[in-house]
């Protein structure tokens, strides 16, 4: 089956996640992708044990590796010859970075005057666009850290989420910049395929993955007369989280409205099916602390298997809190196109798709992750540079060469 962007080449220009992460999507849509690193390489193969990181496996399989040092003359201009062959370059340089290495939009334009530029930043255009800003800063600046805390500090919430939007819109942006000008018809064609500028902003982001948060706390000021927030979804629906079971496991209940609630008290035989002071949501939120240790002693008192079979029978939706090590054993996870087997340096990985209705037809064999420049040579050679010039990139060490042995994860040392 042929993939979607299959003829399109993308030049990643990135570390850390956010363009990696749109970068990957692309690739998994069919697009050969193209990492530029520089001498050192991405941060995040060199993570672990001195070597890659989750991150890196699971973002940069199936790219292709070319390592250029841009801040050399000798770099830039191969950089340059490849720029020339690619629609679409996305990276998340610093602006004062861009600038410097030559690579802003206006910069690449002249290179390739049909590029699609998508530029990953911490602030869009605006008073704070020079200034920098990572997933944390966004969780912060946007409200969602003020309302995480643990032990009272406010707290990142762990997975960088804010990134990883980041670049699932810079995606949609590029789509969306491909459909334009395929959409186009033969009179505008011409002035649709000059140079397009994409910008996505983690805090721009943030402000649109809050919205709906944002949007409350403007609504029950302008009704209350103050800025009351909307309860946090666990502790304004009674009986919707996390509880334990008799066997020590966590069982997650969806108990998200009045047919929910019912279902449940009959699925676990309890009177107050029939309590007519429980009927409602709006009942129960006011007796929030019964209705709790209900649900809490109910659960506690069977064992996991035997609530998530009752749940199960009556059409209440649940699942067990799994931990990291036990989610890819799971049925669902296994079925034919969840999960891209990866070997890699000896090891060998389950690697998560991108979700799509034809992942288990894609016939695209699996490439593990690139060695650091492992097609610098072929890919350069192919852009147009002679092979005297890349020689000379090689002497000016403006290029970077995989080698064999660029890395060795560090073993394990084992308790006797």
């Amino acid at each position: 089956m042929t993939q979607p962007l299959a003829n399109c080449r993308v030049i990643e220009l990135g570390t850390m996640l956010a363009a990696p992460f749109a970068a990957h999507i692309l690739s998994q849509l069919g697009a050969e992708v193209i990492k530029v690193e520089p001498p050192a390489g991405d941060p995040t193969r060199v993570l672990v044990r001195g070597g890659p990181s989750g991150t890196f496996i699971a973002y940069s399989h199936g790219k292709k590796s070319v390592g250029i040092d841009l801040a050399k003359p000798e770099g830039h201009a191969a950089f340059a010859k490849l720029l020339a062959t690619a629609d679409v370059l996305v990276h998340n340089l610093a602006p004062k970075a861009a600038r410097r290495l030559k690579l802003t939009r206006e910069d690449c334009a002249r290179i390739n005057p049909r590029l699609i530029y998508c530029h990953i930043r911490g602030y869009a255009a605006g008073p704070q666009q020079d200034d920098l800003a990572s997933n944390p800063v966004a969780e912060a600046s946007t409200g969602v850290m003020e309302a995480n805390r643990i032990n009272g500090r406010p707290s990142r919430l762990g997975p960088s989420y804010h990134d990883q939007f980041a670049g699932a819109y810079a995606v949609i942006e590029i789509l969306a910049a491909m459909l334009r000008r395929n959409g186009t018809d033969s009179a505008e064609r011409a002035a649709e395929s000059a140079a397009e500028h994409l910008e996505i902003g983690l805090y721009e982001t943030g402000l649109h993955v809050a919205a709906r948060d944002l949007v409350g706390v403007q609504l029950k000021t302008q009704l209350l007369g103050k800025p009351e927030r909307e309860p946090h979804g666990e502790f304004s629906m009674p009986g919707y989280g996390a509880y334990k079971t008799a066997d020590g496991r966590w069982i997650y209940l969806l108990i998200l409205n009045d047919a929910h609630w019912q279902k449940f008290c009959k699925a676990l035989a309890l009177p107050e099916a029939d309590d007519p002071g429980l009927a409602s949501l709006r009942q129960r939120k006011k007796e929030r602390e019964r209705v709790e240790d209900l649900v809490k002693a109910a659960v506690a008192s069977r064992s996991f298997d035997d609530v998530a079979a009752r749940l199960a029978a009556h059409g209440v939706g649940s699942t067990e809190v799994l931990p990291l090590e036990r989610v890819l054993d799971a049925p669902q996870a296994r079925q034919p196109g969840k999960l891209r087997h990866v070997p890699f340096r000896g090891l060998a990985f389950d690697v998560p798709e991108f979700p799509r209705r034809d992942a288990a037809q894609d016939a695209t064999p699996p490439m593990p992750p690139p060695q650091l420049g492992e097609h610098t040579h072929d890919l350069l050679r192919a852009a147009g540079v002679s092979a005297a010039e890349y020689e000379a990139m090689v002497a000016a060490a403006a290029v970077v060469v995989a080698g064999p042995d660029d890395f060795a994860w560090a073993p394990v040392r084992r308790e006797t």
